[in-house]
């Protein structure tokens, strides 16, 4: 009833472990960004299905994924390497799908974050994501923290994944989110050149989650300060110590990353102005 996408580039230190995680599927596909480690040949060993294609961008690499794949099921879960699916899980999509209404068109299911073993249930910021989608039915816009677009209904399976964003270390996480952060500060010049304008109505009472968290960053990018406050707000609102040194460990290093897209914001207007 479900396929499975992963998409990879060098991840042959994750693969395995998701690919395990999926087993019960009888249709997972590797779309993957030419890695130079063991990658595909660990998903071979899995008899995951192939497809290669350079990296051009995050949405467009994931629009290619849903668009150009030969799937055998009408339905496809979408993961990340890092990314593991209980198998309390599998029952809960399966039963999920069957009694789904037919305007239905995705599925929401909540993402547990995790540092060194510890759930991140308060520091974590965005734990619902769309992952189970019809074939046809989905598309991404936005070429960092991706937004998918479902034509038709979503609904929300009572359920969750698991995530282990730290698998590579510090490091790895630290040079990912550099690079996130210079395509955050560009695109909020962009969008300051009148291409968006945020709502506070829908920041604080849209019904549709992406929609609502997407007005909520971008009214929260208009804000002074916004390192310390997103510190505060994890830390203090969410309670984010109550998950003990992981907790804060997280809290501090996404204020960092704020930071950094306040300094390349700024660093981008010097230029252009």
């Amino acid at each position: 009833m479900i396929s499975t996408l992963i998409l990879t580039k060098n991840e042959s230190q994750d693969i395995a472990d998701c690919l395990k995680s999926v087993s019960w599927c009888n249709d997972v596909h590797i779309l993957d960004s030419y890695s130079t480690d063991d990658t595909v040949d660990i998903a071979k060993i899995y008899n995951a299905n192939i497809v290669q294609r350079q990296f051009d961008g995050y949405s467009s690499q994931r629009n290619f994924g849903l668009n150009n794949i030969d799937y055998k099921n009408n339905w496809l879960l979408i993961l990340d390497a890092d990314e593991r699916i209980p198998e309390r899980l599998v029952m809960q999509m399966q039963h999920a799908i069957k009694e789904a209404d037919d305007l239905v068109k995705g599925f929401r299911i909540r993402r547990r974050d995790f540092l060194n073993n510890t759930w991140l249930k308060h520091a974590q910021i965005s734990p619902f994501y769309i992952r189970l989608v019809k074939i046809g039915k989905a598309q991404y816009h936005r070429e960092v923290n991706e937004v998918m677009e479902i034509d038709g209904l979503v609904a929300d399976i009572d359920g969750y994944f698991d995530h282990y964003p730290f698998s590579k270390g510090y490091s790895h996480w630290l040079n990912k989110h550099n690079q996130y952060s210079t395509m955050e500060a560009e695109r909020w010049i962009e969008e300051q050149g009148g291409i968006i304008d945020f709502s506070l109505k829908k920041a604080l009472f849209s019904k549709d989650f992406t929609e609502k968290r997407f007005h909520q960053k971008g009214l929260f990018y208009k804000l002074p300060g916004r390192p310390l406050i997103k510190w505060l707000y994890m830390v203090v609102a969410r309670r984010a110590f109550l998950d003990g040194s992981a907790g804060i460990t997280y809290a501090t290093l996404q204020a960092i990353y704020e930071y950094f897209i306040v300094l390349k914001t700024k660093e981008l207007l010097r230029k252009k102005y």
